[in-house]
């Protein structure tokens, strides 16, 4: 792929998953960081890394998906990202408070396979 590739943060407290999906995503030609928590991907943000497109677990602890929503905004950080709510969380009330807090796309983890996440978020790319 060109140096044109696509780039995405992957922020999941759960490693098997986290290794999984950066798997798929580096087997796409992506360039993938991928980081357990919500304060490994603020420092990553901050200290410049700036992907086009940013997929984050909702619930986790210490800081969850929507608190890194509401701190990428007051930070500026990763202002042209697409942000994708990744998540097991169907619940109607959380998928409205995550894109009323910015996330672009909001998608169940087991609604889809591996592979079709890549292809989701690829598209959404698609969308810029």
């Amino acid at each position: 792929m060109t140096s044109a590739a696509r780039s995405i943060l992957l922020v999941d407290d759960d490693k098997f998953l986290l290794d999984m999906y950066s798997m798929k995503f580096t087997q796409a030609g992506w360039q993938v960081q991928a980081c357990l928590s919500v304060k490994d991907a603020l420092e990553a943000l901050r200290g410049g890394l700036n992907p086009d497109a940013i997929a984050f677990d909702l619930i986790m602890p210490d800081m969850d998906g929507f608190v890194f929503l509401e701190k990428l905004r007051e930070e500026g950080l990763a202002k042209n990202a697409k942000l994708i709510a990744l998540t097991n969380q169907s619940d109607e009330s959380e998928q409205k408070k995550a894109m009323e807090l910015g996330a672009d796309r909001y998608i169940i983890k087991a609604s889809m396979i591996p592979s079709e996440v890549v292809d989701a978020i690829g598209e959404e790319l698609s969308k810029k």
